[in-house]
């Protein structure tokens, strides 16, 4: 098993500034304003040749009215279930709060080990008052500066002490398992999907629109499936974006994208497509990515016989000319087919690591072209010798031809096609290029 490692503490102490310099990246969203992180992020960290994964929590407020508040509290709770030890940070310029101790008071009784952390600790007067701290009675205490990164060391080597090379290990074969992206508006239902397969409340949900924030990483392993579930930040249309942190989080739905191998696109049934999905898809399209589309809260349409069928097709004339994508009618508040849409997106991502012989390539391929030859340009015949599959993320083939300049769209999506017809796939963008031989 990997080994976990959770940052808690009250809001605003800087846990997130924390975990950004663990991860020597910007993956949470930082602010001044206390309650920016919401969710409980994932993150990978490497120290002293020992990599573990890390949790950054939403600030823990026990007796809370905020619906917010309340809900972080219990996604840390949950945190501190899932972690192998917990950093506990606090902030020396405050000094001892209610909130602090009432966080020791759970910690205390958690049984894991817990490592005090006193954050903001920039000059020698910080030290003596920071001294404070150690009446909270936890042993292991630490000062550090997380802006600045002086003593983040100390407390690193104590933690990764307690990692064993095997747990090491095992989160670094983490990082090697496929990679699913929800993405799509807001306030279609992404969380609500996370939570209704992976069966626990891992996001926060409200009918309050962006909600999520930060990109959410969960690691599913059940039914002999094993992956990890990317939770996105809505993407709106820029005249929508007025906060700057939503505008952080559409560039951080979009670097999701990039990290992901499929994406699962959810629309709203009764709003349909809109223009800004499409500009979602096209993304993703020319990101090489694998798609999904399900359709969400179908349980609310009104049906008759053919309603799915008129709707696919609809979809599909929207989302042309990449039609060859699975389209799943599913309910994340009934849980109708989520798990079919488990089993498709892991379709689609072995019909992108896909590759094709040479040899049976050819067979197949210079029949098709036999069987429809490319248009005569200028009195020349186009003559298509070879075909081979290129080493790329994305399936592209190469055809070698004697004028490759002149081979037009329309034959381009008539060899597309044949490819998609013979080896399977579907949800996947391919690439054709054409060279001279």
């Amino acid at each position: 098993m990997s080994f976990t490692v959770a940052i808690v503490g009250r809001p605003n102490v800087g846990k997130s500034t924390f975990f950004n310099r663990l991860l020597e990246q910007r993956k949470a969203i930082v602010d001044d304003v206390s309650g920016v992180t919401r969710d409980r992020q994932y993150g990978v960290a490497e120290w002293a040749g020992k990599t573990f994964n890390v949790i950054d929590t939403g600030g823990f407020v026990p007796l809370s009215e905020d619906i917010f508040e309340r809900e972080i509290k219990k996604q840390v709770l949950i945190a501190v279930e899932e972690a192998n030890a917990l950093i506990f940070m606090v902030d020396a310029a405050t000094g001892i709060t209610d909130l602090d101790e009432a966080m020791a008071d759970v910690l205390r009784r958690s049984n894991k080990p817990v490592f005090l952390t006193v954050n903001k600790v920039d000059n020698h007067d910080r030290l003596l008052e920071a001294t404070e701290f150690y009446s909270l009675g936890i042993d292991r205490i630490f000062f550090l500066s997380a802006m600045s990164g002086s003593g983040t060391g100390e407390v690193l080597d104590a933690v990764t002490d307690l990692i064993t090379e095997d747990q090491s290990a095992a989160t670094v074969e983490e990082q090697k398992l496929p990679k699913f992206a929800i993405i799509g508006q807001p306030n279609v239902g992404k969380s609500s999907l996370l939570n209704a397969l992976v069966g626990q409340e891992r996001t926060i949900v409200s009918d309050i629109a962006g909600t999520t924030r930060d990109t959410i990483h969960t690691h599913y392993n059940l039914f002999n499936k094993e992956f990890i579930l990317i939770d996105t930040a809505g993407i709106r249309r820029k005249t929508k974006v007025h906060e700057d942190l939503e505008f952080y989080s559409v560039i951080r739905a979009i670097k999701a994208m990039d990290e992901a191998d499929v994406c699962l696109m959810v629309l709203d049934a009764e709003k349909g497509i809109t223009a800004q999905d499409l500009n979602i898809f096209s993304l993703a399209v020319k990101k090489g990515k694998g798609i999904v589309i399900l359709v969400n809260k179908w349980d609310l349409m009104t049906k008759s016989t053919n309603t799915a069928r008129d709707y696919e097709k609809e979809l599909k004339n929207r989302i042309a000319p990449f039609t060859d994508v699975p389209i799943l009618f599913v309910s994340a508040t009934e849980k109708t087919r989520i798990h079919k849409a488990v089993e498709t997106c892991l379709e689609v991502y072995d019909n992108k690591q896909r590759k094709v012989g040479t040899s049976e390539l050819n067979d197949i391929m210079l029949k098709a072209i036999e069987s429809y030859h490319p248009p005569v340009v200028r009195g020349h015949p186009i003559k298509i010798k070879y075909v081979t599959q290129l080493p790329t993320h994305v399936p592209s083939f190469a055809f070698f031809c004697n004028f490759p300049d002149d081979v037009k769209q329309p034959y381009k999506n008539y060899l597309e096609n044949q490819l998609r017809a013979k080896f399977n796939f579907t949800g996947v963008p391919v690439r054709l290029f054409f060279r001279k031989k």
